[in-house]
């Protein structure tokens, strides 16, 4: 069923138009909603209201993927011609190990594609329509244009609605816009043309949530012709980048096929010139060839980064696309929202001012111990406990606006219980906030004194709490510890001036009491009520950073990382935090959405080198900002939860979408999920993701030093006048044993030591970088020279047994290899043989089955091998240990400078 837009070119602005007319255009009576007929067809005509997944991929697809890398094709076709011109067995080894890397890979990335299905069923909820007359509850994807929709506080909005009713009601919209503070809406038509959303105080949108009030909605539009639909329909036009890693493998197997076909033509041109048969030949090119191809290497690093996913998930990061866990080793920059991030997404009261003095909290009701303050911190408990419109839903979870929340409980922390103090002071009144207002009032009766029998009990008292400009306007004196004194505006405008260059949101807060008069006497008008107020204090609330954030951001610098904050919320909240964090300094400055606009790209990228914090930005702006710094080879990670930070997911090296608040289209988008939401985390993935590409880099230093050895090895001998060396069963068995066992156990290599005291390596460093190619070069000699060393054995020993001396030498001298590269520094020795027991074992079952093919008869039949003596067996193992030795003073000497 094809879905059919919702609107038509004349009814987007359903902003700019009255109640009456869209309500006409719906065929809908705000009273009786629609009916189910027509629902029905509506339902039919414009299909569920659901968003379309972005780049989901089916079974076939990540099936057939595992097939699509360079290094996997080169290898079958390996294994067609080894069974053409070969030993079929050869082609059966060949094929078995592309089948098992491809099992192996399948269902790592199926379930990561599972995983994040099931992240999408949890956001998944129900919606409140009225339909025939009657309040009815249905599935959300059931919505359809038309519907008359019910909200209240709590509610995630099911589709973009406009407003025809409201009540006190306010909207979390940071998920759409990225604003930080709930908006307060109306059903009014707006003037003008072209309001920007989040100027669109008439409309609810998808995916936004209700934090206080009621509301009622007419459904203007589901699924993908939403806001939320629009901006994850562009995330469909993009395709995902290339980690380092993949482009440093595609240039790797690019080289090296060409050195493998320009080595297997020399070895075939070198033994036709000396008159060797060309089918004998080209059969010992085409085992050349398989040798040099690490054929485990696509297994191990799909291993690699499954393994590592996995400690990840334990560590609260999901990986939606392995590539991404080693990705986020080679991460230079993280943008980072601030809201949820690297602070609690929860507003918290960190500072009260009175008269000129500042307390962080104050004391518990019945904790109070000087007798001319006890009464001013009761007044100023109960005024926090009972100016609000906090709900307690049936979990116990407090539902309303962020502050009032914040409010709330720093009363219900000191001991001030609305309850209690709802029975002594119950509720008679109240004067709405509104956004013109700026101040919220609640009256109540006093039946019991909170200053104690000592003082006169007033029969009514008023709080009101709001904006300080607004609320000094409406005081003549003020209340301290010691008693009523003079109001001292300028003193307290300026300290609200200073609380809010230090990022902090700042309330303040007044009372009022009636004596000798009833509440049937008093008019609860804002006239009445607000006016001869007595100020109480100011309220500094601010969104606290999250515990660990500061030690992470300091883990990133170290690491030479540079943490970034980008965020819709206010300049100087978002500078106070970086400040507070250590993503800036004293004498950094923030830039604003409007600044950034008058940027040119080439401002902007000389810009982006000195600015570590931006805010009231858009998303399109998020996007040049990402693409400035990838301009000077950044590899960017970019964290974001809402609809319009998908985009910028998408364009960065690493996108990371929160798992409990982010939306389902920046999860989409994004290549990491954080389930706990928390920057830590990301720089805990950091550090896993540079361990995981330590691994695959030692993988790839011991393997193509292995093939080294057996290409020199059978280079080398018809050079020197020997005869061929080894078979191509030899070959095969050497590359399916050691690369596969002992490669795929250095996985599990624990972080080198310091991995997070040096940068990261850049994105264009070649994989042999630091000496590898070196290292091959010289180590694949030493083992060639050392396996064609048993071929002297045989003159001085008459032994008969020489191939198999070569075969076992090059088996044992690879195994001794890989226990010495387990570091690129530290000594096997100061490790400790035992720190990773995957490879210890893998050592001694490959040990086992060597010495199964050399002595068992059916075996020695199918490879052509001998038994050996235990002296022969000795002078081969002894041959090995030649290669740790020489590998530990090549360490030895890079820790005190003289290598690489």
């Amino acid at each position: 069923m094809n879905h059919k837009s919702a609107q038509t070119s004349v009814d987007k602005d359903w902003y700019l138009q009255d109640v009456g007319s869209i309500l006409a255009h719906f065929k809908v009576s705000a009273d009786q909603g629609l009916s189910s007929s027509q629902a029905r067809k509506r339902h039919q005509q414009y299909g569920p209201n659901s968003i379309q997944s972005a780049g989901q991929r089916s079974i076939w697809q990540l099936l057939l993927a595992q097939f699509m890398d360079f290094m996997i094709l080169v290898l079958i076709a390996a294994a067609i011609i080894s069974g053409i011109f070969g030993d079929l067995t050869d082609t059966l080894v060949i094929l078995v190990i592309v089948f098992l890397n491809a099992i192996i890979g399948f269902i790592q990335d199926y379930r990561a594609e599972k995983a994040l299905e099931a992240l999408r069923k949890m956001a998944a909820n129900s919606a409140r329509v009225r339909r025939d007359g009657e309040l009815i509850t249905i599935p959300v994807e059931q919505l359809v244009p038309g519907d008359i929709v019910i909200l209240e506080a709590g509610n995630i909005i099911p589709a973009d609605l406009r407003l025809i009713e409201v009540a006190d009601f306010q909207v979390d919209e940071a998920p759409l816009t990225g604003e930080s503070v709930a908006i307060s809406k109306t059903t009014q038509a707006l003037p003008g043309k072209v309001h920007a959303l989040g100027d669109q105080i008439n409309m609810a949108f998808k995916g936004c949530i209700v934090t206080k009030g009621r509301a009622s909605g007419v459904c203007v539009a589901i699924g993908m012709d939403t806001e939320f639909g629009k901006i994850a329909a562009l995330l469909q036009k993009d395709t995902d980048n290339k980690t380092p890693l993949q482009h440093r493998l595609t240039r790797f197997s690019k080289r090296l096929s060409l050195i493998i076909l320009a080595v297997s033509a020399l070895v075939f041109a070198l033994g036709y010139l000396r008159g060797e048969p060309p089918v004998l030949m080209f059969l010992t090119a085409v085992s050349l060839a398989v040798a040099a191809i690490p054929e485990a290497l696509p297994a191990v690093i799909t291993v690699s980064l499954a393994f590592g996913a996995k400690r990840m998930v334990k560590s609260n990061a999901l990986i939606r696309r392995l590539p991404a866990v080693e990705a986020l080793g080679s991460v230079t920059t993280i943008c980072s929202d601030k809201t949820g991030t690297l602070t609690q997404n929860r507003m918290s009261l960190e500072k009260i001012l009175i008269a000129g003095k500042s307390y962080n909290t104050f004391p518990e009701a019945n904790d109070a111990t000087n007798d001319d303050n006890e009464d001013f911190w009761r007044l100023l408990g109960a005024a926090l406990a009972l100016n609000n419109d906090i709900e307690i839903d049936g979990d116990g979870k407090l539902l309303g606006e962020p502050t009032e929340i914040a409010l709330y409980l720093a009363a219900q922390q000191s001991n001030y219980q609305k309850p209690e103090l709802s029975r002594t002071m119950p509720r008679i009144g109240e004067i709405a906030f509104t956004s013109e207002r700026k101040r919220m009032t609640t009256v109540h009766r006093v039946l019991q004194s909170l200053q104690g029998a000592k003082a006169e009990k007033p029969e009514i008292i008023a709080f009101t709490k709001g904006a300080p400009e607004v609320i000094l306007d409406l005081c003549e004196d003020s209340l301290g510890e010691n008693g009523r004194q003079p109001l001292h505006k300028k003193s307290i405008r300026q300290a609200v001036e200073q609380l809010a260059q230090q990022g902090y949101r700042v309330l303040a807060v007044a009372y009022r009491e009636w004596n000798n008069l009833t509440p049937n006497e008093l008019k609860i008008e804002a006239n009445n009520i607000e006016q001869s107020l007595s100020f109480i204090a100011l309220l500094a609330l601010i969104d606290p950073p999250r515990e660990g954030a500061q030690e992470a951001v300091a883990m990133c610098r170290s690491a030479g990382i540079t943490p970034v904050m980008i965020t819709g919320d206010h300049p100087a909240t978002a500078l106070a935090i970086a400040k507070r964090l250590g993503i800036a300094a004293e004498q950094d400055k923030v830039m604003g959405g409007e600044q950034l606009a008058q940027l040119s790209d080439a401002e902007l990228k000389q810009a982006v080198l000195e600015t570590a914090v931006y805010a009231r930005v858009n998303p399109e702006q998020k996007i040049r900002i990402v693409e400035s710094l990838q301009s000077h080879h950044q590899f960017v990670a970019m964290t974001g939860d809402g609809v319009n930070d998908a985009p910028a997911l998408k364009k960065a090296d690493v996108g990371v979408a929160m798992g409990k608040v982010g939306t389902e289209v920046a999860r989409e988008a994004a290549q990491l999920v954080l389930l706990d939401d928390n920057f830590k985390t990301i720089v805990v993935a950091v550090r896993e993701g540079r361990r995981i590409f330590d691994n695959i880099r030692k993988f790839i230093k011991y393997t193509m030093t292995s093939n080294t050895g057996e290409i020199l090895t059978l280079l080398l001998a018809p050079l020197l006048g020997m005869p061929i060396p080894l078979l191509p069963i030899h070959i095969l068995w050497i590359n399916l044993l050691t690369d596969g066992l002992p490669g795929l156990a250095l996985s599990a290599e624990p972080a080198e030591r310091g991995v997070m005291q040096r940068p990261p390596r850049p994105a264009s460093e070649s994989i042999f970088a630091h000496g590898m190619w070196q290292h091959m070069i010289w180590v694949g000699l030493l083992i060639a020279v050392l396996s064609l060393s048993s071929f002297a054995w045989m003159n001085i020993s008459s032994s008969t047994h020489w191939q198999t001396m070569v075969f076992t030498t090059l088996t044992f001298a690879q195994l001794a290899h890989v226990m010495a590269i387990r570091s690129e520094r530290d000594s096997l020795f100061t490790l400790g043989i035992l720190t990773n027991r995957p490879l210890l074992i893998a050592i001694m079952l490959t040990v086992a089955l060597q010495l199964m093919v050399i002595y068992t008869p059916f075996l020695q039949t199918l490879f052509k091998t001998q038994a050996l003596t235990l002296l022969e067996l000795g002078v081969c193992s002894a041959l090995a240990c030649v290669v740790l030795i020489a590998v530990e003073i090549e360490k030895w000497l890079v820790r005190r400078g003289v290598l690489y």
